[in-house]
């Protein structure tokens, strides 16, 4: 195979020299009580996908293996070999030359493995992979066996880019990069695997410190970082023979009364409306994997020129590069943490949205969430979503749980979460069960008008998903959406007549934040602004940029 998919450098802000794709073709074979198959795949998509062989989905008893062989240069290993795994769905086991070497619960974070002392002049990698998809409790975001409505194909094996890259026997594992915009300075900590003395330059000017400990760099004639304005700037960091580029942007978020005592969310010391788009990442042609970089672009810029200034990135974490495009291209992301556990139960989704009532989330047992280990692993892994998104510019708010699905504890949760990055917004209940805690009032309304409401505690109030207008172009095929057109025309009729009567009134009264449901059609769900396979815009960029426009009439 001559072309090798998405091969651009993974890892935009820690960036080597050193770097080997190994996506492209895979064997695999599937094994259980009723299929016995094999083949080749195309990584990094997943046997499901379109692009990975559109095949049927990995049963809960069913066993996949992948695996493929792999050659070093001579000149490749400096000292250490890190083989890396963006993302792998289900639980897998990695073996590199019958040694295995490591293992993973979570199927939508990195796998980082040193595997220097198992290499020989060549390699084998093989990866077993199990995957409960919805008949399990661990994170699943979307995917389902049974897919209908907002339940989309469950997906199962390498998904995101496999890559190595070889270190010095002293590196850099890892930066951690914290603007501080008042300051005008940005707090750099460069964890190392042993101890001594880092450089790092920006521009002309370039400092040393200790390594593990924070490094503060301050800037003049400070550059901030907006949508308009998405200015970044590139650093490098030397530790003894090891050398990585990175880049940051300026720019502070937090939630604040505006001058006439209203509680609004703050970009950079000023109000800032944040008019966004449910997306939830997902393709006909990948599923959850992107064809190619120009993908991830395309549907980032359609989105600007429709006047969005914020994406929702709905319960899905994506490639770093989508993350960087975001960045350098200037969309805010308000970024949700992968819910899992329970069934999605009508219980607890249904009777908040009939009543407006929510239940403490303290009842496990109600919530699906009775699993004290389950529980556990849902803590430590939003931990590692955090950690490794921190860095990104654009995400301006992590969002904890999603309409009670899986909910628990969410106001320990959300101390945590301000421990771990008290640099950014924190939704802990996106839609309802709400803790009466937190800086945010989250509404989710679908099936009536949206009147806005103060919130009785003084909070931020923000509409985190609303709209959902359908239009599907096959006719007599079922769909889904919260209400039906039959045409371009209607729809966009409708969509005028929603902002203009309810969103702009309601922003003027004090609402923060808005999340049009959604950005694309998702295989039943057309309820996106363009097709599933990206091929038609349903709704007119331009109507939507004047009704963005008219959302910021009354800015300064």
């Amino acid at each position: 195979m001559n072309h090798i998919p998405c091969s651009e450098y993974p890892r935009p802000q820690m960036r080597r020299n050193s770097y080997l794709c190994l996506n492209g073709e895979w064997d695999f074979s599937i094994h259980g009580e009723k299929r016995n198959e094999n083949g080749k795949v195309i990584v990094p998509f997943s046997i499901e996908s379109k692009l990975g062989g559109s095949r049927e989905a990995l049963k809960p008893d069913e066993t996949l293996i992948m695996e493929r062989d792999f050659e070093l240069l001579d000149d490749f290993n400096v000292g250490r070999v890190l083989l890396h795994f963006d993302a792998v769905d289900g639980q897998c086991k990695i073996w590199i030359n019958d040694s295995l070497i490591g293992e993973s619960e979570c199927g939508y974070l990195p796998i980082v493995l040193d595997i220097t002392n198992v290499l020989k002049k060549k390699n084998h990698i093989c990866l077993v992979i199990h995957d409960a998809s919805d008949t399990g409790s661990q994170l699943r975001g979307k995917q389902s066996l049974h897919p209908k409505g907002i339940w989309y194909s469950a997906q199962s094996g390498i998904w995101q880019s496999v890559w190595l890259e070889s270190v010095f026997e002293d590196y850099i594992e890892s930066l951690k990069i914290t603007p501080y915009f008042d300051e005008k300075s940005v707090e750099i900590f460069v964890k190392t695997n042993t101890s001594g003395l880092v450089c790092i330059t920006c521009g002309q000017k370039s400092i040393e410190g200790e390594s593990n400990s924070a490094i503060r760099l301050y800037l003049d004639d400070m550059h901030p970082w907006t949508p308009q304005d998405p200015y970044l700037y590139d650093f490098t960091v030397t530790f003894k023979k090891d050398h990585v580029a990175s880049y940051f942007g300026m720019r502070k978020f937090g939630v604040m009364k505006d001058e006439e005592g209203v509680m609004r969310l703050f970009l950079n010391n000023q109000p800032y409306f944040q008019s966004g788009l449910l997306d939830q990442g997902y393709n006909s042609e990948g599923l959850m994997s992107w064809k190619d970089d120009q993908m991830m672009i395309d549907d980032i810029q359609l989105a600007k020129s429709m006047g969005f200034n914020m994406l929702r990135k709905h319960i899905k974490i994506e490639p770093l590069r989508w993350y960087y495009h975001c960045d350098r291209l200037g969309m805010l992301v308000w970024q949700d943490m992968v819910n899992g556990g329970c069934p999605y139960n009508l219980l607890t989704i249904s009777f908040p949205l009939i009543t407006n009532k929510s239940f403490k989330d303290s009842h496990y047992r109600l919530f699906g969430r009775k699993d004290e280990h389950q529980r556990n692993m849902f803590i430590e892994q939003l931990k590692g979503m955090i950690d490794h998104l921190y860095n990104c510019v654009s995400i301006s708010m992590w969002v904890i749980f999603n309409e009670g699905w899986g909910q628990f504890d969410s106001a320990k949760a959300l101390q945590l979460v301000q421990k771990w990055d008290p640099t950014r917004t924190i939704d802990p209940a996106s839609g309802w069960h709400d803790q009466q805690i937190g800086d945010f009032k989250s509404w989710h309304v679908y099936f009536k008008p949206y009147k806005f409401k103060k919130d009785g505690l003084g909070r931020c109030v923000i509409l985190s998903e609303f709209g959902g207008y359908q239009w599907s172009f096959e006719k007599g095929k079922k769909s889904f959406g919260y209400k039906r057109m039959e045409s371009q025309k209607e729809l966009e009729e409708n969509l005028i007549q929603l902002y203009e009567q309810q969103i702009i009134p309601a922003k003027k009264l004090g609402l923060a934040a808005c999340v049009y449901t959604q950005l694309s059609d998702v295989e039943s769900e057309v309820n996106g602004l363009i097709s599933y396979d990206r091929k038609t815009i349903k709704v007119s960029a331009e109507v939507m940029k004047k009704l963005n426009e008219r959302l910021k009439d009354d800015e300064k």
